[in-house]
């Protein structure tokens, strides 16, 4: 391959550094149409890969689109990176939201540390299988309110309305910001070490 000659990345592009030897994985799951693609590219360090495609006459009566004025729609995963530290990066898998891929959750949840419900308090039954999965994988997760607006219910309410245990933490965000979605990161490490009851020893990465 011929060189530019200039070492720098393509733009939109940061190089994982030589010294990283610690992956974790962190899958994003929820309904359709939640905001999972948002959240997961909101994050991301590196350009995410993703697997939108234009939704079509095909999908009609398949998947629930129209009353939220969707027209693309993930058919396969997202995935996005975080530096987490010299020697620490975060891999983030979204996960599709149609029931016709819920069949690719179960590989997506392998190897994963932990996990993020994104739910529309519009469509909260939507987020009732995910949280079932989850907890049949014994997968420790926390629920993220991805706000649509002015919030119609308030978290103790979702909370009951999702029959979620009072050691599960539950916060509000806007997948579109960045800030807002590293919170809700930070939200599930601080949970997952918890739950292992140990210190943590990384250091957070906000650029």
């Amino acid at each position: 391959m011929a060189s530019n000659g200039s070492d720098a990345p393509p733009t939109g592009r940061t190089p994982l550094r030589a010294t990283a030897d610690n992956a974790l994985k962190v899958v994003v799951v929820g309904g359709f149409g939640v905001g999972k693609t948002t959240l997961v590219g909101s994050v991301s360090e590196i350009r995410p890969l993703n697997t939108e495609e234009v939704m079509t006459r095909a999908g009609e009566g398949i998947d629930p689109a129209g009353s939220w004025g969707k027209r693309s729609t993930t058919v396969a995963f997202d995935f996005g990176r975080i530096t987490l530290s010299e020697r620490q990066v975060l891999y983030l898998f979204g996960a599709p939201g149609q029931e016709r891929f819920w069949f690719l959750w179960d590989r997506l949840f392998s190897g994963a540390l932990g996990a993020v419900v994104l739910v529309d308090t519009r469509r909260l039954e939507d987020s009732w299988y995910a949280i079932d999965r989850l907890e049949h994988h014994g997968t420790p997760f926390i629920v993220a309110r991805n706000n649509f607006g002015e919030p119609g219910h308030t978290l103790e309410q979702v909370r009951e309305a999702l029959d979620l245990p009072p050691e599960v933490p539950l916060v509000d965000c806007d997948a579109r910001d960045r800030e807002s979605g590293k919170r809700v990161l930070i939200e599930l490490v601080h949970h997952l070490a918890a739950l292992a009851g140990a210190p943590l020893t990384y250091e957070e990465s906000t650029q």
